[in-house]
């Protein structure tokens, strides 16, 4: 197939380098645009984004001219969205009007009805919302979200579970990389020999009680049936770069030993829809045997970071299971993530 032409919004910042960084040398994408805000505006990329990536800038995007994030200015049919929530609050629909496929990481229309909040490996049948939001808003675009960063391991490991188990309730602890502030991030006195509760001054914890339940939801016809599942959830930031760990209980509707959730988990598959796009993760989750991981140093990358690490699944006193997962925040739970749905999108022919 001949390439697509991609553009990013907000391409200086750190989601945006990292959808950068995963374009480069995708099969079906071509970047043909790098927006950002006007004081980068008219300078080559290198010299207008101070890279914060280990891997080091993709030659084709060095020289590339930044361009204002408006849809004179960018012609694409795929635009991957970077941007502040106040900012894709305006945006996100222009493009979608213009005709372009958004494919966003913000949060500005996760809650539409009519929006699909996506993690293909588990609800990709999600992505026919975009026939009814089309129909709703009279544009041949489209806007399709990706959850926040902390909901994504944890709705992926729940859903082998819901699956096969039916899930019930969930109390769940976070460890959130440094990364999920965006640079320059949480201040190195602050976070220094410390953990900061209440992610973000407050709403982290009401998105993860919340999206998980909109993406374990059914789709029916036009609508998404929301999932009967309760949610408690803890939030903080640790002094760690990258990769997001979460501590979980949660009842089931049927209760289990932990061999045989832990082989739910290891037989948990994509639809076949989401099974070879370019991002799916291979395996879609990894559960270790070791007592003492995952951990993000180590485990981050597995799958280049699009797949799910589970470990330490074992009985809880109060409710059936616990169990430990870690997932790449900036690959799986932002710029991968919007890939990875932009992909589904062209395998469904719903560009």
């Amino acid at each position: 197939m001949s390439q697509i032409p991609v553009a990013v919004l907000g391409a200086t910042g750190s989601v945006g380098q990292r959808f950068i960084s995963l374009l480069d040398n995708h099969p079906w994408f071509k970047v043909v645009a790098l927006a950002a805000s006007d004081r980068s505006v008219g300078q080559p990329y290198s010299k207008a984004a101070r890279w914060v990536l280990d891997d080091p800038m993709p030659a084709y995007a060095r020289d590339m001219i930044v361009v204002p994030a408006s849809t004179d200015a960018v012609q694409a049919r795929i635009v991957f969205s970077a941007l502040h929530t106040e900012i894709a609050n305006e945006l996100e629909p222009a493009f979608a009007k213009a005709g372009a496929a958004v494919c966003s990481n913000a949060s500005s229309y996760r809650r539409g009805e009519d929006v699909p909040l996506l993690l293909p490996e588990i609800n990709a049948e999600h992505i026919q919302l975009v026939k009814q939001q089309r129909k709703n808003h009279g544009w041949s675009g489209c806007i399709v979200t990706n959850p926040n960063c902390t909901s994504t391991g944890l709705t992926i490991a729940l859903k082998a579970l819901d699956e096969a188990f039916g899930v019930k309730k969930v109390f769940m602890v976070s460890l959130q990389a440094l990364s999920g502030a965006g640079y320059p991030g949480v201040p190195s006195l602050d976070i220094m020999d410390n953990v900061i509760p209440n992610v973000g001054n407050g709403g982290e914890e009401e998105k993860v009680e919340w999206e998980p339940r909109k993406m374990l939801g059914k789709f029916n016809e036009s609508k998404i049936d929301m999932a009967d599942i309760q949610f408690s959830a803890h939030t903080n930031r640790v002094a760690v770069i990258d990769g997001h760990t979460v501590c979980a209980s949660v009842a089931l509707d049927k209760p289990v030993e932990p061999e045989v959730a832990i082989q739910a988990l290891r037989d948990y598959a994509a639809k076949p829809s989401a099974q070879n796009l370019p991002s799916t993760p291979k395996p879609v989750i990894e559960v270790k045997d070791e007592a003492d991981r995952p951990q993000p140093r180590l485990d981050r990358l597995t799958g280049k970071g699009m797949t799910t690490v589970v470990g330490r699944v074992r009985r809880d006193p109060i409710l059936d299971l616990k169990f430990v997962v870690l997932s790449h925040n900036t690959i799986r739970g932002a710029a991968g993530a919007s890939i990875y749905n932009a992909e589904l999108l062209v395998n469904e022919n719903l560009l």
